[in-house]
């Protein structure tokens, strides 16, 4: 399977998943709901691929609104089952980080193929990653994520950054990428339970 590929899926699955949390956690309604879900999901890659001057790949291609669909599908079952909510804690932090690090991999995949620079690889990273939670929690009256989270945002950085070290030493390879994916993943969620934070001007 193409690692590209790969990651959008999981990166869908997982953005679809913490949009429905946020959704449950602000007691949305049912359009409320897929609409939180979708924009999570969709709303980073619409935008990357508007600045990569192609067809967003959401209007092109039927595996993100079909893996949407499903994703929420199950969600909602798997809460209408149960007693008690399904939004805990680290069910969202682990969804929302697995998504951000996906997406955060697609969007630095897609710069070095369109052989940005430096720059433009962290940019459309880190576009791909959180514009789609900016879009959501926009929509629903709150201060994104990004702009107050302990090291959210700069985990799609590092991501992007350690990417286009593979590609400066022609490292780059499935391996590779998905070492430095779950490497990623486990610096997020070890920042998010040591509590660690970027400095803050008082």
């Amino acid at each position: 399977m193409d690692i590209f590929f790969f990651t959008d899926i999981i990166g869908i699955i997982a953005f679809s998943l913490s949009g429905f949390l946020v959704a449950l956690r602000n007691r949305l309604d049912l359009l409320g709901i897929l609409i939180a879900a979708s924009l999570t999901a969709l709303g980073g890659g619409i935008l990357r691929d508007v600045l990569l001057h192609t067809t967003p790949f959401a209007f092109n291609e039927y595996y993100p609104a079909t893996t949407l669909i499903i994703t929420v599908i199950i969600a909602f079952i798997f809460q209408s089952l149960r007693s008690e909510q399904i939004e805990h804690r680290w069910l969202f932090i682990i969804s929302d980080t697995v998504g951000l690090v996906a997406f955060s991999i697609t969007g630095a995949l897609l710069a070095i193929h369109a052989e940005y620079n430096l720059f433009g690889i962290l940019i459309l990273s880190f576009l791909t990653a959180v514009g789609g939670g900016v879009t959501r929690d926009v929509m629903i009256n709150k201060v994104p994520t990004v702009l107050v989270s302990d090291f959210y945002g700069s985990i799609a950085i590092i991501t992007a950054l350690l990417l286009a070290l593979l590609n400066l030493f022609n490292l780059m390879s499935d391996l590779n990428i998905m070492l430095v994916g779950v490497s990623t993943i486990i610096l997020r969620l070890v920042a998010y339970k040591q509590k660690w934070h970027l400095p803050k001007l008082h």
